[in-house]
């Protein structure tokens, strides 16, 4: 379920968006069956909940208001967000909070590591927030965390989902040499909507990231992700998928744009099924190793189950 926040009676001290509250609200499109899911309240969920709050963790799952919340947290499955829970980039779709962020905390990769093993997971996702105002980009940091888990929790798979290290000389090789087993760097949108939905980025610098970790580690799995309903074409979609297969990414992701206030990018339309399913053919013909398209994939969602038929797949095709 995603909820709608109404951003206009709070003070300038309380905003999640500053910088996006002069903008005109967009119009909020109603929501077809097909995205409707059920509110998060299970035991195993507030199970979950209780650990991360206990633990003071931060999760995308909360701070992105992601919809699969609630299956995800029954499942005791939960994508921690590191460094902090603001951002220094401002994308016109994402709900995580921007702004200054406090210093990196040093131990957090060691809580971090300790926490995996405490939830017993088999496959954690880390993710963070871009930190501009580091000079590698928080690099350093993000990779102690992979270390620290591979200490602490050597039986656990890790998958990150890094920033984009704009401008940040020797970052994403800092990030490669901490040999996740899959890189995840998602390209969001198709070029022409850049400016608009992800300002702060550069299409061509998110796609050379992701060849970058294939040329050095041959090995690491590489997966991206876009959202559909921006107001891109059939077109732009099917050429990412191309620069995204020249890049050597082995799985992508998409799934369908949903506005976190008013004052967000407005939706183009609802994707149906059907198209994402269209999808989903044209990408495996085009090489992926693994698709996942529909209306509520995100990069996280089932990310355990999806690295154990990644592995299968790679092993049918080329037998390692």
């Amino acid at each position: 379920m995603v909820t709608l926040i109404d951003t206009l009676k709070k003070s300038p001290a309380e905003l999640r968006h500053p910088e996006k509250q002069k903008r005109a609200d967009t119009v909020v499109l109603k929501k077809p069956d097909w995205l409707r899911v059920k509110a998060p309240g299970s035991g195993q969920y507030n199970a979950t909940k209780a650990i991360v709050k206990d633990k003071g963790l931060v999760t995308v799952c909360e701070e992105a208001g992601c919809p699969n919340i609630g299956e995800c947290w029954s499942q005791k499955h939960a994508t921690l967000m590191i460094m902090g829970d603001t951002c220094t980039r401002a994308c016109a779709f994402c709900n995580v909070k921007t702004g200054l962020p406090q210093p990196l905390d040093p131990e957090e990769p060691g809580k971090v590591g300790l926490a995996v093993q405490q939830l017993g997971l088999n496959h954690v996702v880390i993710t963070s927030v871009d930190r501009d105002d580091v000079a590698d980009g928080g690099a350093a940091h993000f990779a102690e965390v992979v270390r620290q888990i591979r200490i602490q929790a050597p039986g656990t798979t890790v998958e990150i989902l890094t920033p984009d290290f704009l401008r940040k000389d020797g970052a994403a090789e800092v990030m490669i040499d901490a040999q996740p087993d899959v890189f995840n760097h998602n390209l969001e949108t198709v070029p022409r909507l850049y400016l608009k939905i992800r300002p702060g980025a550069r299409y061509f610098h998110s796609l050379r990231l992701l060849q970058m970790v294939k040329e050095r580690d041959p090995n690491q799995f590489t997966k991206s992700g876009i959202m559909v309903g921006l107001g891109e074409t059939k077109e732009e979609v099917m050429q990412v998928m191309d620069d995204m297969r020249s890049a050597g990414v082995d799985f992508i992701t998409i799934g369908q744009y949903l506005q976190p206030t008013r004052k967000h990018a407005a939706i183009d339309r609802f994707v149906t099924p059907e198209e994402f399913k269209a999808y989903e053919a044209i990408a495996r013909a085009k090489g992926f190793l693994m698709v996942s398209a529909s209306p509520l994939t995100r990069s996280s969602h089932h990310a355990g189950d999806d690295f154990a038929r990644l592995k299968a797949a790679r092993l049918a095709q080329t037998g390692r």
